[in-house]
């Protein structure tokens, strides 16, 4: 896969992109594919302005989850993401959300993905050779 279909959103500040597990999949992107039209755009509306602002001051669809996870909120789903130098957002798992809490299971997986993408980074196996 080349890298061009990492990629969600490219602004003017940040380039949004899905993470790639070391089988190829997107659990973000596979789950993005299987909402309704109208939350699609939801979200692309969000990425839009993140990748374009820098910056979303509404809690309510831009939130930090500590650990350095942050949530895009289209309602009621749930995108999960963490910031990579580069002016880089990557997109990690997203859920329907179903109660208050950020499920742990969740940012566990976040947390997961984004150790998973440091590590092959740094190994030069993230990023296929176009």
């Amino acid at each position: 896969m080349a890298k061009k279909d990492y990629i969600a959103y490219r602004g003017k500040i940040y380039t949004i992109e899905w993470y790639y597990d070391e089988s190829g999949n997107s659990q973000a992107y596979d789950y993005l594919l299987k909402l309704d039209p109208d939350i699609q755009k939801k979200i692309f509306y969000l990425f839009k302005r993140m990748g374009d602002n820098g910056k979303i001051n509404d809690i309510t669809k831009f939130r930090n989850e500590g650990d350095k996870i942050y949530a895009f909120k289209p309602q009621p789903e749930r995108f999960l993401s963490f910031f990579v130098s580069g002016k880089t957002i990557i997109v990690t798992n997203a859920f329907r959300k179903k109660s208050d809490k950020l499920p742990e299971n969740e940012k566990i997986k976040a947390l997961n993905y984004r150790e998973s993408y440091i590590r092959r980074i740094k190994e030069g196996k993230y990023y296929e050779e176009e």
